[in-house]
């Protein structure tokens, strides 16, 4: 293979803010194409139609795009392989799914949930660790097929072998066996015609010449069923690189998540993060300079990337640790003058000034009333007095409850204006119970660090949603935060009220 046939990808999925998790994948997908003069390719899988939103593949596209990781071929600059969303790709995954059923090598799955359900609790109480549908894979062709023409809902499933055992050889994790009887025959096509995401990145990853496929290790358990359809297909597989999960700074070291940290990407843009330090910072997590210099340009680290020398070790997502590596780019890559061009850029804007103009202005006594009132527009934190989150009438854990469903909603909401946020609260205040007037009194202290400010909804339009949402997370903290098993709870409590 010449460098020039190096072909990688990022495929994030548009259903949520844009992940620093994508961002570090995109990194080093982006690194390796970049040092052996390869391409690196952008693809959106949108195959989650209720989740999938316009939104947040614009917010997708805007977050890499600021971090600087240019893509040779996306949905929005097309290219040789297109589409590159995968919702426009829905009769080429189908049209692969015939090939699958004509081979004998899939097959159609007409159990309901209920059979499905008492089916598998029937193979494990046999000893089978995976669910594989023994009477449809046995199913003649005929009788499947016709009860598909008559409307029957069904799923398309692949065969996987029934013993032995898997041999799968990553890049970084060298050789991993898998027993095929632990391995479902999993699902490619879902009863609503569209693909999973086994099936589509196969059939993708091949027609776009994807050479190497560089992503989280949690798909380490996959590659079986990603092998073996390559096989079906008579396709050659590319080499497969899984990288070790970003965790949190804490005792367990668990996934990094974003209960724990902020995981958002715009987020650190609006907290006034550079690019540059928070690509730095990411190179950092899986992989060091051949002099171990912990500050070093895109461009550098490019020059000396090898895949075979990214740290398997879990990479500890530590927000102290960017924070001191950004203050050593700001003290020494600006002179006063790329500073103030810096801070420009950031939010000290006419644009954002005129936001928020009329809405301090009638608060104003004297002009030096403006650094005191408007503060909290440019702070990443806020200070935050325990005693003065209060809920009339409700406990602590009252208030911190409704915090995390206010978090849950604002998630959810991709129209982020003061008439939404308004409807928002509205609703809210009517589902506990209280007048609105009540309930928005913690939210300024939460979100201003004052128990008065500028006007609520028009102030949470100019922070954004993810100030926004941080925020309210660390007013949870600070009222003492919500156990796993309470917020397990009320997670399953906000979903049936939905």
């Amino acid at each position: 293979m010449t460098d020039s046939e190096v072909r990688v990808r990022v495929a994030p999925s548009p259903t949520g803010d844009p992940h620093v998790g994508t961002a570090y994948q995109a990194l080093f997908n982006y690194a390796f194409a970049r040092s052996r003069g390869g391409k690196f390719i952008l693809r959106i899988e949108d195959t989650d139609r209720a989740r999938s939103t316009p939104q947040s593949e614009a917010a997708i596209l805007e977050a890499l795009g600021w971090l600087g990781l240019k893509w040779d071929e996306g949905p929005d600059i097309g290219g040789p392989h297109g589409p590159y969303r995968q919702s426009e790709r829905a009769a080429i995954y189908r049209e692969h799914v015939q090939i699958l059923l004509d081979q004998g090598n899939a097959y159609r799955c007409f159990l309901s949930r209920e059979e499905l359900e008492r089916m598998r609790a029937e193979q494990r109480d046999k000893g089978l660790p995976a669910f594989k549908d023994l009477e449809g894979r046995q199913r003649p062709e005929e009788e499947s097929r016709r009860r598909a023409e008559a409307g029957e809902p069904f799923t398309v499933r692949m065969k996987t072998p029934l013993d032995g055992e898997c041999v799968i050889d990553d890049l970084l994790h060298g050789e991993v066996r898998k027993d095929w009887a632990s391995i479902d025959d999993q699902i490619i096509l879902k009863s609503d015609g569209f693909p999973t995401y086994h099936l589509a990145n196969v059939v993708d990853d091949h027609l776009m010449g994807i050479t190497h496929v560089i992503r989280g290790e949690e798909w380490i358990n996959s590659v079986p069923k990603h092998l073996e359809l390559y096989r079906f297909f008579g396709w050659k597989p590319p080499v497969f690189c899984h990288l070790p999960l970003l965790r949190n700074n804490d005792k367990n070291r668990s996934k990094l998540s974003k209960r724990k940290n902020p995981t958002s990407i715009l987020y650190y843009r609006r907290a006034g993060f550079l690019p540059q330090a928070l690509l730095n910072f990411l190179g950092l997590l899986g992989w060091s300079m051949p002099g171990e210099e912990e500050k070093f340009t895109l461009e550098e680290m490019i020059a000396a990337f090898r895949l075979e020398d990214i740290n398997l070790g879990g990479p500890v997502f530590d927000v102290q640790k960017l924070k001191w590596l950004n203050g050593r780019y700001i003290r020494e890559d600006y002179d006063a003058a790329g500073l103030r061009r810096e801070l420009e850029k950031w939010a000290i804007n006419p644009e954002t000034l005129e936001k928020i103009l009329p809405l301090a202005q009638p608060r104003l006594m004297t002009l030096s009333d403006w650094g005191y009132l408007t503060a909290f527009f440019f702070a990443d934190e806020v200070p935050l007095d325990p005693q003065a989150l209060e809920l009339k009438g409700r406990s602590d854990e009252d208030l911190a409850r409704l915090f995390q469903i206010a978090v849950w909603k604002l998630e959810a909401l991709r129209d982020f204006r003061s008439e939404t946020l308004e409807a928002l609260f509205a609703e809210l205040a009517e589902q506990a119970g209280l007048k609105l007037r009540d309930l928005t009194r913690p939210f300024y202290v939460a979100l201003t660090g004052r128990s008065a400010a500028t006007p609520l909804y028009q102030s949470m339009e100019i922070l954004g949603s993810d100030m926004v949402r941080m925020r309210l997370r660390r007013a949870i903290d600070a009222l003492g935060g919500l156990s796993a098993k309470k917020l397990k709870a009320l997670e399953k409590e906000f979903a049936s009220r939905r």
